[in-house]
């Protein structure tokens, strides 16, 4: 297709929440931090190569690839912060994080074991707050 020579009415999505298919044999819960692998929704997990797309908004299960839907949020979340010696820091406040499972991250990415959760934004006393979406 060439370039416009007149208006265009371009479709526009809101960009907050987006349906992504799930995994086969996964189960993701309400308020999960979701990621991508190889396209389909998983619950976070200490692997690379996974892409955060943000919370799950419902809890959905499904059988087969892609036979459910799950809609996730992105946006600025609280996450459990991981132990001691990966523990997140006021210091850390700007900085990458990386996904330890569904509802934890750390401040190393594990030896390159772990893929990026998001943006550090805050530390609380009971956990992370976190920037996490596609497009962030």
């Amino acid at each position: 297709m060439g370039a416009l020579t007149q208006a265009r009415n371009t479709p526009q999505k809101a960009g907050e929440v987006f349906d992504f298919p799930v995994k086969g044999s996964t189960t993701i819960h309400q308020g999960a931090l979701v990621v991508l692998a190889a396209g389909l929704a998983a619950g976070g997990s200490t692997a690379a190569g996974l892409i955060a797309v943000g919370r799950a908004e419902l809890t959905v299960a499904a059988v087969a690839d892609g036979d459910a839907q799950v809609p996730v949020r992105r946006g600025v979340f609280k996450y459990a912060n991981s132990a001691a010696g990966d523990l997140i820091t006021q210091a850390d406040v700007g900085a990458d994080c990386w996904i330890v499972d569904d509802q934890t991250v750390a401040k190393t990415h594990g030896g390159n074991t772990r893929s990026r959760a998001g943006k550090v934004v805050g530390v609380a006393a009971d956990g992370v707050w976190v920037q996490i979406g596609l497009g962030l």
